[in-house]
């Protein structure tokens, strides 16, 4: 299956993923800090739920590309680089909003928590991109079964997701709180983050193709 190495890279991409900016850290953050820390778990189980679906969309349709085009490995490969120089953009660029800026939310009973939280992430063009396009750059059909290298590779992104958003949503209003004393932090993650994706697509723009 999939070599040690390659997975902690991409548990690495999962995580800077997931610390960008996005609807689901920004929904969970403003969930936890208006109605509290129950509120905020309830959606994240509503958000994991919304994983699955990109997981099983995903490795459903990778196996199915692999099969029907040779080329589909050297295609999606400059696609994942591209959208990684992207999300090192959005974390770089100008006026981006910080992850611990919260927007007012009502409160939501737990069955509507957990719907939005999943419609949060399921509808979430970010999420589809990534499993699309990066997925690829860690799965080679000569190690074996596509299906099952996607749905290691989403169970790994669905841990690194769950367990961040867990301490955000558990801690968001402290951590709000101290980055609004200490926004110098903000900046430094934000160009942090934005070096790293961007190392990381150049990684994978220049790794050598797989055979397929």
């Amino acid at each position: 299956m999939i070599p040690t190495n390659e997975l902690l890279l991409f548990a690495g991409a999962a995580l800077l993923m997931v610390l960008t900016p996005g609807p689901n850290m920004i929904y969970l953050i403003s969930r936890s800090i208006c109605q509290g820390r129950k509120a905020g778990v309830i959606s994240l189980f509503g958000v994991v739920a919304g994983f699955l679906v990109h997981m099983l969309a995903a490795a459903i349709g990778l196996s199915a590309l692999f099969l029907a085009v040779p080329l589909a490995y050297e295609i999606l490969k400059w696609a994942g680089a591209a959208y990684l120089l992207w999300l090192a953009w959005q974390a770089l660029r100008p006026g981006v909003r910080t992850l611990f800026e919260p927007r007012p939310l009502p409160p939501d009973s737990s069955a509507r928590l957990f719907v939005m939280g999943f419609l949060t992430n399921a509808l979430n063009p970010k999420i589809a991109v990534f499993y699309l396009s990066v997925f690829p750059q860690f799965v080679s059909p000569e190690r074996g079964s596509v299906f099952l290298q996607g749905i290691t590779l989403g169970c790994t992104q669905i841990a690194v997701s769950f367990s961040v958003n867990l301490l955000v949503a558990l801690f968001a209003a402290g951590m709000a709180s101290w980055f609004a004393r200490n926004r110098a932090w903000l900046v430094l993650q934000r160009w942090v983050m934005g070096f790293m994706l961007t190392g990381l697509a150049v990684r994978l723009a220049l790794e050598e193709r797989r055979s397929v």
